[in-house]
């Protein structure tokens, strides 16, 4: 609970505060005299002025704002004849947009900077050792075999690119099938051996919701081997004699390589309802057993699936990835980059109803990932603080009132006409702003109580 509060506290004081300092440092930057720089709202629970800008810590700590001198702002005050030329409404064009961008921007180069600083650091990660696919997959029509080592991905027409890991493969699947690309895998066996090229028909899911169904046709499995750790007792494992420590040889006489293939044969050890026995031959203490296992078909997830009871032991071969400082550099803004157009693209399938809201998040999921992050270890949250940081940049610039892109669709009202927006139309549109921000605001908190009643 303790980790969990100080990595939440820690998160929105970093992420809050870079984003108004960008707009503070830009606008003292500009000659705008800056009044306060607030980390939260309503009641002011700490404050220091060490010279004309005011610096607050509020009871809120769910946002923040940098008030700066404004003719139109009555909470500022009369703007004195000497600084009239200070106040935010009569600096130019350019110096406004300059200021309400560069809070989301200063947002997405603190990700850019957080993911070099994990590169730079480094981290033991899955290899790109892949099991048997899923049945029915894309893994598995392109003929991934069980062992094989992806080496490297390009899309059609692009460069290919070097895979240090399971997770950076995954992502570059996620955007394929996205981005409707046909992705293209160099693969061998682990030893670099046996170099072959396979595609991957992810260009088939563009315009499909990105379900359960198709997170299974998109999966790609890390090679574990086939021995057990533990039998459930009065299981079906358990009545066949079944114990922990025995590797699985072969399945109704089909050799197994990995723990995903078994997994699989048992999936597939079903007629209609009823499970069929299976002929498992396994290795136990230098010596080969067969065994008869008959799965139980049990309820789950509104199927009816067969169960034998095994866990198997976590085998799955990691590898160290780090980066050289420059190679870190380009490494934080590639993924920045990626994680940002990723974040468009899945409000863009939101909007047009291609994917699920339910995948919005509020503040009881961000506190609960931020702490199991933090548990998970310190390149693991730094991670987690990227990625969030990532998500309140591109959320800040979407055209919105009351957010810095809707700031900004008003400059570029005024830049093509010649004119401001009047104050009657802004206050209209602050209207709606506030409703849409409070309707997502409040679908972000019913998703987050449905997580925690659905676990």
């Amino acid at each position: 609970m303790i980790t969990t509060v100080l990595a939440i506290a820690f998160a929105l004081a970093l992420l809050i505060g870079f984003h108004e300092y960008g707009h503070y440092r830009v606008a003292k930057a500009c000659g705008v005299k800056v009044l306060r720089f607030s980390l939260g709202f309503g009641r002011v629970i700490a404050r220091w002025k060490p010279a004309e800008t005011e610096f607050t810590i509020s009871a809120i700590p769910l946002g923040g704002y940098v008030r700066m001198l404004d003719e139109r702002d009555p909470d500022s005050g009369p703007v004195a004849p000497e600084e009239r030329h200070r106040a935010f409404n009569n600096r130019p064009l350019l110096q406004r947009i300059a200021i309400v961008a560069a809070g989301p921007l200063a947002n997405l180069s603190l990700a850019a900077l957080l993911f070099a600083i994990t590169a730079w650091i480094g981290s033991e990660e899955p290899r790109a050792l892949l099991g048997t696919p899923a049945a029915g997959s894309l893994a598995a029509v392109a003929g991934i075999q069980p062992g094989d080592l992806v080496t490297a991905s390009r899309v059609d027409g692009g460069e290919s690119s070097d895979v240090r890991s399971l997770s950076q493969l995954q992502g570059r699947l996620l955007e394929a099938a996205m981005d409707g690309e046909t992705l293209w895998l160099q693969v061998s066996d682990a030893s670099g051996h046996g170099r072959r090229e396979l595609r991957l028909d992810t260009a088939s899911l563009a315009g499909k919701e990105l379900d359960a169904d198709a997170a299974r046709t998109l999966s790609l499995r890390p090679w574990m081997e086939p021995r057990i750790q533990d039998v459930s007792p009065g299981s079906a494992a358990e009545q066949a004699g079944l114990k922990a420590g025995d590797r699985v040889l072969s399945l109704d006489g089909v050799a197994q390589s990995d723990e995903s293939g078994v997994r699989e044969r048992i999936l597939a050890a079903v007629d209609g309802e009823q499970a069929r026995k299976m002929r498992w031959v396994v290795e136990r203490a230098g010596q080969t057993l067969e065994l008869d296992v008959t799965p139980r078909v049990i309820e789950e997830g509104g199927k009816r699936v067969p169960r034998v009871g095994v866990l198997f032991r976590n085998s799955i071969q990691m590898a160290e990835v780090r980066y050289g400082f420059g190679e870190g550099l380009a490494y934080g803004l590639r993924r920045t980059w990626e994680m940002a157009s990723l974040t468009v693209r899945m409000i863009g399938r939101m909007l047009v109803g291609k994917a699920s809201v339910k995948n919005i998040s509020g503040p009881i999921t961000m506190a609960e990932y931020a702490g199991h992050a933090a548990q998970a270890g310190l390149v693991v949250y730094i991670g987690y603080l990227a990625l969030i940081s990532v998500s309140l940049g591109v959320l800040n610039l979407l055209p919105l009132p009351m957010l810095d892109g809707g700031m900004l669709m008003y400059y570029l009202f005024e830049g093509l006409s010649g004119r401001p927006v009047s104050e009657r139309w802004q206050q209209q549109l602050q209207r709606v702003g506030v409703v849409v921000l409070l309707l997502m605001m409040g679908l972000a908190l019913f998703n987050d109580v449905t997580r925690q009643f659905l676990h």
